[in-house]
This record gives C-alpha cells, structure tokens and sequence, in this order.
C-alpha cells in the first residue's frame, strides 16, 4: 500500500502529533508499506531525505511570515503526490486543506486525524483576544466539516466533540495514541542523578514540560507559583519549555519575571528524548494545566513513569489518566495550587493503570486504511 501523509510538522519538529506520526509512518514502513510525507522545511533539513525508510519532502516556508502559508503552498506538491498513492492521510490543522483538495481532484480516499476540537474554548484562551479566537474558531470548524472520507479521533472525548460539528458516527474512528514503554519505564531512569546535576536536595519539584502552546494553561500554572509557595515553602516548578511557538515563550518568561517567581522557577530547553524520563522521575508530581486536551502525552507518560499528576479535570484527561493523580478545575491558579499540595500532602486518587501502546495505533491506522481502500475497490467492481 502507498501512504501519502500531509502534515505542516514531521520529525525533528517536537510536538504530540510528531510523535504520533514519526511512530505512525515508521511502523507502516516496517510493515512494508510506501511511506511519503510532505511538510514543511525546518532548519537544517533538507528539501527531500529519507528518514528511517520513510520518504519525506519539504516546503520551504520559513521566508513566511505566517505558518498558514503551508496551506496554499503544500497544494501542488500534494496533488501531484497523490496520483500515485492509495490513500491520503492528514492531520488538524495546516495540513488539512491541501490533503482535501488533493483528494478530491486525484478521487483518492483522504482521512484525517482530529487531535482535538476546541470550539468555544477558543474564548478562553489567556493572551488571544476576542476577534482572534472567533477566527481560529471559525477555521478549525471549517476544516472539521470538509468532508473527509474517514476522521481519526485520538481519543472518545475527541470523537464526541467532531460528532458535534455535524460530521456523522460512522465517519469517525477513535484510534488512541500510544506511548514507548521501553523509554518510560521507572526502573531504568536515574531521577538522582537529575537533582544533583540541578543542584536540587530536598526541595519538592512540581515539573512542566512541552511546549508554550496556548492551550496548554501555562499561564495558570505560573500564576499558581506565588500560591504553592505559601503552601510549600521549599518547593519549586521545573519547566522543560519548548521556545515554539515563540510568541507563547515570550509570554511565559514575561510573566515568570512581572510575577517575580524566578527563583521559584527552574527554566530549561527541552532534553533529549531519551533523557527525559529521568527528569520525569525527579519530579516529585507532574503538572497538565491544559484547558483543552485532545489526547495527553504528557499525562500518560508521567503515569508510566510511575509519578503523580495534577492534572485540569477537563477534555480527554480524565479519560486517559491513571496511576496516582489528582484533578482540578481548569483555568483556575488556586485549584492547581490545592491540587499541588494534595500531593505534597498524599491525599491523591489512585487507580489501574491504563496502557496506550504503539502496536495497536498502527495497527489501528492500517486496517482504517485497508478497509476504505476495499470499500472503494469493491463498489468499483459492481458498477
């Protein structure tokens, strides 16, 4: 079978959906199948390589001043891909439109992966004023409602939430994303080793990491800050920030500094994947603040990671959390500083851990796949 993937970001880009599709396209090549991506061009790539089987072709959009040039310039390449392909795959939300349209113009089979649908949270969102969040509203609900062949939804809460624009059950698969056990396994990381490489003894750690995205509740955490302190006197937040998107840093290292919580907070560049379970197990808890969450990898890993998670009882987390956590209300500094102590303090919820592999996602895809590309081969045949 010949895969075409049409994504704004693909390896080395860091992002869930990177992961999700790095681990995709790779098991796919592993099960024999022809791979191609295209995406756009990061630093340091090339225009075309060929990373661990898979073929990937890159847009250069970097002289953009806007991201959403992927959408208009992905569209050539796209059609002309598709001819020679069985299937198109896609994602939320840049890469959605060329993959349509490349679709319907070539009569190839075209499915999306929905991450998430925010809708009215868009209003919620700190830092994005009102006529931005209508339009980001407005966009995301247009790529919802053209009519893919088949939507992918990463989790039920997400399935729910694509069933409310409009698009009907039978169009939506849920196919959860899975996460490497080997990597996060609690007995191989040296969360010692960690603590003394940042000078930490017995301060409580309460980690972040990801990326500065908008959705992500930042903004809450940090205001939360001054609060845990005053419940905990030697505690401090260790972020592994992502600097992408830029203007999302920015905001979050200003307010670090109009909050006067520097020395409260420990600020560090993202860690090389295969070091970052370590850091998880330094941390005392893991916090998720987000305000709208299509699956969580953050959450899930730290559960394998055997580490408790405050996390905003809101989208899909509660769905996918496990282990020992503790949910609090969304878009509320107090509630994640509550949250926060009762862990400091062991009065936390406790459950069965929940497993999210990678075999069954691919697998997942695959029979999708399989199964759109027969429908279609056999109503061919009947005609």
């Amino acid at each position: 079978m010949k895969i075409l993937f049409v994504l704004e970001h693909y390896y080395p880009f860091i992002g869930g959906a990177e992961v999700l599709f790095k681990q995709v396209c790779e098991g796919l090549v592993k099960k024999g199948h022809i791979v191609t991506v295209i995406t756009s061009r990061l630093p340091q790539t090339s225009t075309f390589e060929i990373i661990n089987g898979v073929s990937v072709y890159r847009i250069n959009t970097s002289h953009r001043a806007s991201r959403y040039w992927f959408t208009f310039l992905a569209v050539p390449l796209s059609i002309r891909m598709a001819r020679s392909v069985d299937i198109i795959q896609t994602t939320t939300y840049n890469g959605a439109f060329p993959a349509w349209l490349a679709s319907r113009l070539t009569g190839r089979k075209c499915i999306i992966t929905v991450h998430e649908v925010i809708a009215e949270g868009w209003r919620s969102m700190m830092g994005m004023n009102p006529i931005m969040a209508c339009l980001h509203r407005s966009l995301e609900h247009i790529i919802i409602i053209l009519p893919f062949d088949h939507y992918i939804a990463v989790s039920s809460y997400t399935a729910e939430r694509i069933k409310r624009c409009g698009v009907k059950k039978e169009k939506i698969s849920t196919v959860y994303n899975g996460i490497d056990y080997e990597l996060f396994d609690p007995q191989k990381a040296d969360g010692r080793a960690v603590r003394s490489k940042l000078g930490l003894k017995d301060e409580f750690i309460y980690m972040y990491y990801g990326r500065p995205g908008i959705s992500k509740g930042l903004e809450y955490l940090i205001r939360a800050v001054p609060l845990i302190s005053e419940k905990i006197s030697h505690a401090k937040l260790l972020m592994i920030l992502g600097k992408m998107p830029s203007d999302g840093y920015k905001r979050i290292t200003d307010l670090i500094k109009e909050l006067h919580v520097e020395k409260s907070v420990i600020l560090l560049e993202p860690v090389p994947r295969n070091q970052l379970p370590s850091y998880i197990a330094a941390a005392d808890c893991v916090v998720v603040p987000s305000i709208s969450e299509g699956f969580g990898f953050t959450a899930i890993e730290a559960c394998a990671m055997r580490r408790p998670v405050v996390a905003s009882n809101v989208a899909s987390l509660p769905e996918v959390i496990s282990g020992t956590f503790k949910l609090v209300p969304p878009a509320d500094p107090s509630a994640l500083a509550d949250g926060i102590h009762s862990v400091f303090a062991g009065t936390v919820t406790t459950s069965e851990e929940k497993h999210f592999y990678w075999s069954d996602c691919i697998n997942g895809y695959e029979k999708l796949y399989y199964k759109l590309i027969d429908n279609d081969f056999s109503r061919s045949r009947t005609k």
